[in-house]
Order: C-alpha cells, then structure tokens, then sequence
C-alpha cells in the first residue's frame, strides 16, 4: 500500500502539521486527509500505528474545522465523511450485481478428495490450484466502488438482494471510503467481505454488558450481524467493527480489459491488499494439488484459537479465474468453492430443568441443566442464564430442545429454543418471588435486571461471603477451599467471617479426613492472614463494585480502615477510578451497622486494619512512574514486582492507557501488550529490564 519512502514522507508530514497546531492552512487540506487516510490504514488495517491516538484526533479536529470554515472543500472520502450525524431510516432493498450464493460444505479430508476430483473432471486437467484462506465467522458483506469511490455497502439478504446498509459500513475504519482502483484500469467493482468483531473487542463489549446487568452476546457474529443494522451510526462506528474483504464478484474495466491481477483469486486478495482493503492476503496460501491443502486446513484448525477473530472453517477456491468460470454455478453454490468446516461448537440438547443460584451480593443467578453435550472439546451440562429477562426473551421452557453454543474459550450459552420442536408438554419456568434459600422475598432495584435476596443473614450469602474472604485474590488463606467452607458451615462451626479464626481445632482433629499435619497448615495459614495487608483486607469485605485495583486506592488514602467511613460521596469520588457507583455502595458500606461491627470484630481477632503505606525508598526513584505487568514473571512472583514499585513510589494501574509509563512483559503477554505498542510514550520492559531497574542483576 504504502511505499518505504511514502511512508517516511508521510510521517513527516504529521511532523509537521503537529508543529502547527491547531491552525492549519485551508490549502493544506488535502495532504492533511492523505496524512489521515494514512494513519487509518496503519491502525486499522496493519494494526501498527505510528501516531499516538491523541495526535490522531488532534489531526482530525484540524481537518473538521478547515472543512466547516470551507465547505466547497469537503470530499465524499475525506475522513470527516465517515460519520453521520443523524440515524438511519428504515433500511432500503437493494440487488447485488452478482448473486451471493451459499458455499458447499466438507467436513473431513474424504469430502475435500472427492471435491478435488469433480473439480479435475469438470476441468478437464489435472494438477488444479487451490487458494486457501480463512472461513471468517462473521456477517456477509458486498461493497461497491465506482470511480474509486465506495458507494454502496449491503448485507447480503436472501443472496439476491441485501439491505442498503453504506451509512454503517462507513462507521468501520478498515473499509477505505476510496481506493485507487482507476489505476489497474477498473471504473466499477463489486466486493465480498465479512464484518466481525476481534475476540478482544466482543469481550469488551460483553464486559459492558455485564456492567450493565445485561446478558452478554452469546458470539462475536451475532454482535457483529446486529450491529450493521443499528439505526445510530454513532453507536456502530463505537462497536470498533472489522471488515475483511476476500472477494471480487463483478469488475468492469477500461478497455474490456482486466488487469493480471484479477487473473487468479490469490492475486485479487493481493491487489485488495494493495489498495488499502484487510483482506485474508497474509493469511492465504497456494497450492498444487489437494494434500496440501488438507494438510493447512488441519494446522489451522488445531491454532484456531491462537486467532486474535473467529473462524469456523477454510474456504478452498480453484485459484485461476478462468477455470472458475469454466466449472461455473448450481443454483446453490459455486462448483470452483467449497468450505472445510471445524468441528462444530454448537449443539443441540434437552433442557431439564433450572436451579436458582444465590450469590454473594444476593443475586439470584438461573442456571439451566442440559442433558450433558459435548461441545468444543468440553462436556456441557450447565449454563448460565443470566436473569429472568433472558429466560423471557428467549421464550425458554422447560423440556425445549436448545441450541447451545460455545465460541473460543467463551462460556457456553443457549442461543435459542427450538419451539417447532415442542410437543405440549414443556412446562413454563417459574421464577421464584422469594429466595430459594432462606425464602426472604425477593427485590429487584430500578434500572437493573437482576433480582436478589436482601437478607444479608441469608445462609447462601454468608457462605458465598466467606468463600470469597479466604480466596487466594483476597485474604489468600491457603488449605481454605470452597469444600471446606462448606463443611464446616454445615457442621455448625463457621457461621460468619470472624468465625474462620475462631474454628474449633480440636473438634476438627476428632472428624475423619483431617490430618493433624493438614489441620497445623490450615491453622498457620489463618494465623497469617491476620498480617494481610489492608487493601487485600477491603477487597475481601466483598463491597459491591470494588475490585482489586479499588480496593488499593482506598487502602491508600485513608491510615486505618475506619477511616473510611469519614469520607463523603465527593471525596470517595475524587479518588482514582471510583465513580459515582462505585462511590455510593463503599459509602453505604460504610454506614451499615452490621458491617462496622463486623471490622471491629475483625480488629479485635488481631487482624491488620492499619494502611500499608510505606515511606518510598531511595527518595521515592519512582515517584509519578506508572507500571502495569502482564503475562508470566519467572524471577519473580507478581505481588512481588508490585511491592518493588509501591515502596519506591511508583504507581500501579490496572490497565494499559495514556497514563501508563512502563508495561512489564512475562512470558504469554497477550493484549495488553499489543495495545501498549501502539502508544509511543508506553517503555516496554522485560522482566530483566525491570529487575535492573530495580537495581538489581
């Protein structure tokens, strides 16, 4: 796309116009857009920025107000044009140029040979080349070009005819607005493509959900599909879409004459490449022959998940254009195609019943048991269901065969209920009105979905309580698992948290499956806990909405945990990272009777509830540094690498931003370390870089 010395004098012309902000000459308008267009492609398409993100908008900004000052400049490509500021209408019917038809299926190496040789005898040679390249799971797209400008963007419908959908297609910044097609002599183009979701941005977007107490997507293609018919562009182009583009349709050219690069299908994805377009170019492969090809198709399979997207497949092209269009077409699919599908993630299975879970803060959590399937490698046999509204929406009954689905390493989920296959028999599911544990009646809070127990005595909550008081991320005390929490909440012995360092040994030494050398560790390791550090201490009270990196904020700005109670609303939310939410339930925490007698009970039992401030070393060395680690310490463990930096001043976040100063990288670093290379002023360090840094060898 972009040459080395294109590059280098694009890079200095963002010099530059950086130099000049945030006044730039309205002549200087139209290498400002190349400098964008630039910089898009860099992020978007390569994932290699060279520009900080602010830096970008500053440049855009820049442009948006030379272009409002002079109007008769604006271009139907320039980067301002992608949003829109007003919502979609209803979406019209438009017909593809070339009908998008379905894929003939195989599902092992047997079904590839015997492909192979109907497409050697329609043929009539031997020796056929195959391109290969990825099977996207996501929602089929067709782009138009005309004049090298983009000038419909539609679903792909019934195959014939999609929905206009170009104002969307405009919100996804892989998708140049122009591409200099005029140059390989082609006036009018028709792309194939699929729009998707990375599997980091789904879990962003599910985490959001989830914030919300709404239920996550179920897969990135159901996100990516209902996302491209959003009313509001705004929100679309928020959804971070992705657009790889794997196919030309329909050309014409200048002189009737097509360019060479459109003699082959791996040739067009390389010309797509070259223009701008994510296309699967890096991602394909050649071959004579089909051993080949069944051979990547399995490597591929067994990496899948190492694929920073979805795919459910290949798809295997004859790679020459001109014995495509010799084999041709069924009315189903194309005789010169056909997709190598992975091993399905998804199955069918009964719905026997529902158990209704409670939760630590009350939640009444529905679960549904399934007749176990096996699915992705794992056997399935319970799935979360959320809350009560997703059993509506889904139409959920017990005795329904469900759909259910597992993408990646997601948690599984039922998709659908198949109501043709009902039989009369299937019973409603009920959802309870009081606790299933202690029978309080149940409550459900204005602009949440989630109902809960308000009973903070509820024997479910106060089990769940101490189970999260004595895991490794809280107060960390080892031989203390979920089983024996149980067990001896059962046998009368634990019946709240100050109860875990009053447990009666000697009653424990008399019940089988106790070892005295089991009960001393136990023992030990409760002892210890006592000399936790503050902020471990907050994070296990298990106060709604504080997580670790809260929790260490609080533990920081007050000497004693009471202190706590002293802050008003405004100054808890002066405090890093704590918004009004956040603020509102340590507040009411705070004012609760049962939980103040509680700390003090703790205090009393010779727990730690003074703050772990420590004066910096050596002057504070690292004082206004930020750090963040991320994949696996060898040299060190994590908690101590994050000591090292807190005594000498240094900060800690809990994720990689403009804020951030140093990114410690173990082994297995995953996308924290690719979001901070693209923020220049980020130092990446390994952890022999940091050691050093701490002076040590």
């Amino acid at each position: 796309m972009y040459t080395e010395q294109q590059t280098r004098d694009l890079q200095g012309r963002t010099a530059s116009f950086l130099q000049l902000l945030p006044h730039l000459p309205a002549g200087d308008v139209e290498a400002l857009r190349d400098v964008l267009r630039f910089h898009e492609y860099r992020y978007y398409v390569l994932d290699a920025p060279l520009v900080a993100d602010y830096e970008y908008d500053q440049l855009y900004k820049a442009l948006e107000a030379i272009e409002q000052q002079n109007p008769a400049l604006i271009r139907p490509d320039s980067p301002t044009q992608r949003v829109a500021n007003a919502l979609n209408g209803a979406f019209a019917t438009v017909q593809h140029l070339v009908p998008m038809l379905s894929l003939d299926n195989s599902y092992n190496a047997e079904d590839l040979i015997d492909w192979d040789r109907r497409v050697r005898e329609g043929a009539g040679t031997a020796g056929i080349e195959y391109c290969v390249e990825p099977k996207f799971d996501g929602a089929s797209i067709s782009l138009i070009y005309e004049n090298d400008l983009l000038t419909r963007g539609a679903t792909r419908g019934d195959g014939v005819q999609g929905d206009d959908i170009t104002t969307n297609i405009r919100q996804i910044r892989s998708v140049p607005l122009s591409a200099r097609f005029s140059a390989y002599g082609i006036t009018q183009i028709e792309i194939r493509g699929e729009v998707l979701l990375t599997k980091k941005q789904f879990k962003a977007f599910n985490d959001k959900l989830t914030e919300q107490n709404l239920p996550p997507l179920a897969n990135p293609r159901n996100a990516a599909s209902g996302s491209l018919r959003i009313k509001d562009p705004e929100i679309v182009r928020k959804r971070n879409l992705e657009a790889f583009l794997y196919h030309v349709s329909y050309h014409i050219d200048q002189n009737n004459q097509p360019p060479a690069e459109l003699e082959t299908h791996s040739g067009s994805l390389d010309l797509l490449w070259e223009l701008g377009f994510r296309s699967p170019a890096k991602e394909k492969k050649v071959f004579t022959g089909i051993e080949g090809v069944i051979q990547y198709c399995q490597d591929f399979e067994a990496g899948r998940d190492d694929l920073p997207y979805e795919i459910d497949g290949m798809v295997i092209k004859v790679n020459r254009l001109d014995l495509q269009e010799k084999l041709g077409m069924t009315t189903h699919h194309p005789r010169w195609a056909i997709a190598y599908k992975f091993k399905a993630r998804q199955a069918t299975s009964k719905l026997r019943g529902v158990e209704f879970q409670v939760g630590r803060t009350g939640a009444i959590t529905p679960v549904a048991k399934i007749d176990p399937v096996p699915i992705g490698g794992v056997v399935v046999g319970s799935i979360s269901l959320f809350n009560e509204d997703v059993i509506k929406e889904k139409d959920l009954k017990i005795g329904d065969t469900v759909l259910v689905e597992r993408a990646g390493d997601v948690i599984p989920y039922i998709v659908k209920s198949m109501a043709e296959l009902r039989t009369g028999e299937e019973q409603p599911i009920q959802f309870p009105v009081n606790c299933p544990r202690c029978s309080s009646a149940l409550a459900r809070e204005e602009g949440e979905a989630v109902w809960r127990c308000i009973n903070i005595d509820c024997p479910a909550q106060v089990v769940e309580r101490i189970i999260h008081f004595v895991s490794k991320d809280a107060m960390d005390i080892r031989s203390f698992g979920e089983a024996n929490v149980r067990k001896f909440y059962e046998l009368g012995w634990l019946q709240d948290i100050p109860g875990i360092y009053r447990l009666p040994y000697d009653k424990m030494r008399q019940l089988g499956g106790f070892g005295e050398k089991s009960i001393t560790n136990l023992q030990t390791n409760i002892e210890k806990s006592k000399s936790q550090p503050l902020h471990r201490l907050i994070f296990a009270l298990g106060i709604r909405y504080v997580g670790e990196t809260t929790a260490k904020t609080l533990a920081q700005s007050v000497r004693h945990l009471n202190d706590l109670s002293l802050l008003s609303l405004e100054e808890l939310q002066s405090l890093e990272d704590v918004g009004v939410k956040v603020a509102s339930s340590i507040y009411q925490f705070f004012r609760n009777q049962a939980n103040i007698e509680l700390i003090r009970e703790l205090e009393t039992l010779g727990l730690t509830l003074q703050s772990e401030k420590k004066a910096p070393l050596g002057d504070g060395l690292l004082s206004g540094q930020s750090f963040l680690f991320t994949g696996t310490l060898n040299r060190l463990k994590r908690s101590e690498a994050e000591e090292m930096v807190e005594t000498r001043g240094g900060k800690l976040l809990s994720g990689v931003s403009s804020k951030l100063n140093y990114l410690v990288v173990g082994e297995d670093a995953g996308s924290k370390l690719e979001k901070a290379r693209k923020i220049p002023q980020i130092q990446i360090l390994s952890e022999d870089d940091f050691i050093k840094m701490m002076g040590g060898e």
